[in-house]
């Protein structure tokens, strides 16, 4: 049985939520709330996949502390842009 759009965007935003590290919580959270919903079948996909990544190696990609993964960097660089106003 496939997962319905509303299902999924429930699943991805509570994935979002509920990190190992805070300062994932809150940058994904924040994320989550502005983003998933207008996101194309595409990018849904890219994000799901980047939510399996290790929160360790998040945080450093999200900081700009390293580089993102070439095929994550856009999205990261969005979330760091929509999660970390300034």
């Amino acid at each position: 049985m496939s997962e319905s759009p509303e299902a999924r965007l429930k699943r991805l935003h509570m994935r979002s939520m509920r990190r190992g590290i805070k300062e994932m919580d809150i940058l994904l959270s924040r994320y989550a709330e502005a983003e998933l919903a207008g996101m194309d079948a595409a990018t849904l996909d890219l994000y799901d996949a980047l939510l399996w990544e290790n929160d360790q190696d998040l945080l450093v990609w999200v900081t700009g502390q390293q580089p993102a993964p070439a095929k994550y960097a856009g999205l990261v660089d969005r979330i760091a842009r929509v999660a970390t106003p300034g």
